[in-house]
């Protein structure tokens, strides 16, 4: 028989006690604002909709996500709410998880004619700050997250050192070509310390103002919005590097995955790619 734990009526008796202490559990485990954020809300959204819970209310829950949401976002609730699950010590049992197929190829990844075009136009107009932002994301295969917190000291040093969450480390080099390039602009910014990438008001710039400035370039130089974004200069990285080096597992520690099983996706090629080879072939 079902465990069942009944819940206030009201919105703010739930959401004042249960979900703070649920929150803080999860900033005490070192888990990132926006991750305590979406965990706090899948809870919040399953005693919206169910006032008890029981075994049979969480499956529900689980059809309820399968009808609204894309498969991604499922499994993220589904973990935020077994994370929930674990922190109350519920007795009766987990919500599974639902498989998701790989995909065979990779999408939305800018190509390499197009970065090249993307550098070539920034340079032109003088748009040094965005220049160097797409080019240090797909020469050092930087998360936007990752970027914004390179220093000077880092450039000079040629590398910076990128910590998670568990205290896991690896290193961000900064490939030679581009430190040369990245001193002689901030000399000429006489930015001798601190933060490489700030906004209009002396500030770092955020991950969030680096996407929206690269919707409305993608728009200015009539390129594909759906591969300018800080993501697809990552993926452009890892595709380069793999088509000059083999070694997937160097790939692999560079770009901070735990499983080398990540990275494989990257010996595959983009859906354009696969287009154009099937445009050149088939002609039966």
């Amino acid at each position: 028989m079902d465990c069942l734990i009944n819940f206030p009526d009201t919105e703010n008796d739930l959401s004042s006690e249960l979900l703070h202490n649920f929150r803080e559990h999860l900033l005490f485990q070192n888990m990132a604002p926006s991750t305590v954020q979406v965990y706090t809300y899948a809870v919040h959204q399953f005693f919206q909709l169910y006032r008890t819970l029981s075994i049979n209310h969480l499956q529900l829950y689980k059809v309820y996500l399968l009808e609204h949401y894309r498969p991604q976002t499922v499994n993220l609730r589904i973990r935020a709410l077994n994370c929930f699950l674990e922190f109350i010590q519920y007795p009766d049992g987990r919500i599974s998880m639902i498989k998701i197929q790989q995909k065979t190829y990779l999408d939305h990844v800018i190509s390499e004619g197009d970065y090249e075009y993307l550098k070539k136009c920034l340079l032109q107009d003088e748009k040094y700050l965005y220049y160097f932002i797409i080019r240090y994301m797909a020469a050092t295969g930087a998360r936007v997250s990752e970027l914004v917190q390179i220093q000077v000291h880092d450039v000079r040093s040629g590398y910076r050192d990128i910590y998670s969450k568990d205290n896991k480390a690896r290193r961000l080099y900064i490939p030679k070509s581009l430190k040369e390039a990245s001193l002689i602009w901030l000399d000429s910014l006489n930015r001798k310390k601190g933060d490489i990438f700030l906004n209009r008001f002396g500030s770092r710039i955020t991950p969030g103002g680096i996407r929206t400035q690269l919707k409305k370039i993608a728009f200015q130089y009539h390129l594909n919005p759906q591969v300018v974004y800080p993501h697809s200069f990552r993926h452009r990285f890892a595709k380069s590097f793999i088509e000059r080096c083999s070694d997937i597992s160097l790939l692999s520690d560079l770009l901070g995955h735990e499983s080398i099983e990540t990275t494989r996706i990257y010996l595959r090629r983009t859906s354009t790619e696969q287009q154009n080879i099937i445009n050149n072939i088939v002609d039966w």
